[in-house]
């Protein structure tokens, strides 16, 4: 255990899927890392499969309260665990577009390009896919960016009635294709597990806590790892940082303010990474100070600004049919990802996601006025479920924010690009005839928090944006801040565009280009 006192190498603030990639990739120069987590392992439990514990009753989720514009209150859909997010996320592992690195015009505005083409993050796209396991196929998304490589790991194959879809959308003149998944998961050639897989192709996999550590995320790949193999590298749980001191001398973070088993502490870093979540990491750059009236890195105002999380619906359809699905989340379609026929903005992304489970509808409260509705148990009703998650692109705006009013935290949020995801749910309704369906779509509104517009924070990304430029940005290309010689950021704060495709792949890509330009600065 380090001592209060201990001066290290470097500080990784967060265990989620960026901090965790950056700390394991330095734990090999045998520089001392530690890494301050706020929360503990996740426990190991039959509870970890149960949909009323994990949706219903949110055991997971933190139990903050923060506050939106309008003064009401929620419970975001955080976290604090070692491996963070990840945790329970669904592990679909996708690269940007290399279109979505530019400028992309919506109907309610411009998606901005990033200062950094794809050709950069590139190579380290490869590593993150080896690193995370990530199944997939290339060829088959007719939208996926040039690659290197192939995927190190073969597609999760589909079960027969996800194969029958996949075929009806073929048949709807579609290109559907294998989800990218990060999964510790080792097929017989019908695609059932050996008898060696971690994963058992159980359906509890997507939003579920993983106890069998067969979920490819940040604490089993990475962090466990490094523990394993590197005595230089530390991890402190249940250590919540409070505020990062400055030296105003040399314009960098002197001091790392710790709350640890209820005792105050302080440790100090030649290099400091800042890795809580896009929300965390700018609520933390909000350290007030006589040389920092505004916060951290903030001359430009632009801390905590520039939020997005994607306009994000999960919903189910009612097949005519049981389906009798266990693992679903294997297909996507991404051919209106940036229009359609009738429409010639971006639309986004239609992806498979977990299993409803008759607890969860249950407790969804179906609305009444759904008169087309077959009469069957939510049991019943389950059985017959097939899911979706849609995803659109939410664009950057300085009004979205992440900020503080007094001890209270306030996310603001104004809706915008709403079009596009109504328009891309009309398309997935329009599929529901040949899938055999019943004519309407279902809102899911249990997965990642009750309240998915405000409380669904898992795509957060955008708050302290890197560019060129110190006025309208807060992390230079390297993702240092400006203003603070020693202070990175390693999570999806970064990003100037969310895209329409799952944002943890960029992060872990990212997270991997920052840690060589930090080993370089070490000279390790």
């Amino acid at each position: 255990m380090a001592a209060a006192s201990d001066h290290y190498d470097v500080i990784v603030i967060g265990s989620g899927p960026g901090g965790a990639s950056l700390a394991q990739r330095l734990g090999g120069t045998g520089k001392r890392i530690l890494m301050l987590e706020r929360g503990d392992y996740l426990p190991r439990s039959r509870r970890n499969q149960d949909s009323k514990t994990v949706f219903v009753d949110a055991a997971y989720q933190a139990k903050d309260t923060w506050y939106g514009s309008d003064g009401g209150t929620f419970r975001p859909g955080l976290h604090y665990f070692v491996g963070g997010n990840s945790k329970v996320y669904g592990a679909a592992l996708f690269r940007l577009r290399e279109r979505d690195f530019g400028e992309l015009r919506h109907k309610d505005g411009v998606s901005p390009a990033w200062p950094l083409g794809y050709d950069v993050f590139e190579p380290y796209y490869t590593q993150a896919e080896a690193l995370y396991h990530v199944h997939g196929q290339r060829g088959e998304d007719p939208t996926e960016p040039w690659s290197s490589a192939p995927y190190a790991y073969p597609p999760v194959k589909h079960e027969p009635r996800i194969q029958e879809l996949n075929d009806i959308l073929e048949r709807e003149a579609l290109h559907p294709f294998h989800l990218p998944l990060g999964i510790k998961l080792i097929q017989n050639p019908d695609g059932s597990a050996t008898t060696y897989s971690p994963c058992i192709r159980c359906d509890t996999f997507d939003g579920f806590p993983c106890p069998f550590n067969a979920k490819a995320d940040a604490q089993v790949i990475c962090v466990d790892p490094a523990r394993a193999a590197y005595p230089n590298f530390t991890l402190l749980t249940n250590a919540y940082v409070t505020r990062l001191e400055t030296d105003a001398a040399d314009g960098s973070v002197s001091r790392v303010h710790v709350i640890r088993d209820n005792q105050f502490e302080q440790y100090s870093a030649d290099i400091v990474v800042a890795s809580c979540g896009a929300l965390s990491s700018a609520l933390l750059l909000r350290s007030l100070s006589d040389a920092h009236p505004k916060g951290l890195a903030n001359g430009s105002d632009q801390v905590g600004r520039n939020y997005m999380r994607h306009n994000m619906s999960i919903v189910m359809a009612l097949l005519k049919e049981p389906n009798h699905t266990v693992f679903q989340k294997t297909l996507a379609v991404s051919d209106f990802y940036f229009g359609a026929s009738d429409w010639k903005y971006p639309l986004g992304l239609i992806q498979m996601c977990a299993t409803s489970h008759g607890e969860q509808i249950r407790s969804e409260a179906v609305p009444g006025y759904l008169s087309w509705l077959p009469e069957m148990p939510f049991e019943k009703m389950a059985e017959h479920s097939i899911d979706f998650w849609l995803q659109s692109e939410d664009l950057p705006r300085p009004e979205n924010r992440i900020r503080y009013d007094g001890d209270r935290v306030v996310l603001d949020i104004r809706e915008g690009n709403e079009e596009a995801a109504r328009r891309l749910r009309a398309k997935l309704e329009g599929l529901l005839e040949p899938m055999g369906a019943w004519p309407h779509l279902i809102e899911r509104r249990l997965y990642l928090g009750k309240d998915i517009p405000i409380g669904g924070t898992a795509h957060q990304a955008g708050t302290c944006r890197f560019g060129t430029d110190p006025a309208t940005s807060v992390l230079d290309l390297d993702c240092k801040a400006h203003e603070l010689d020693n202070l990175y950021v390693a999570d999806a704060s970064f990003f100037p565009s969310i895209g329409a495709v799952n944002p943890t792949l960029t992060i872990i890509a990212n997270a991997l280009r920052v840690a060589d330009r930090i080993k370089e600065r070490l000279g390790a």
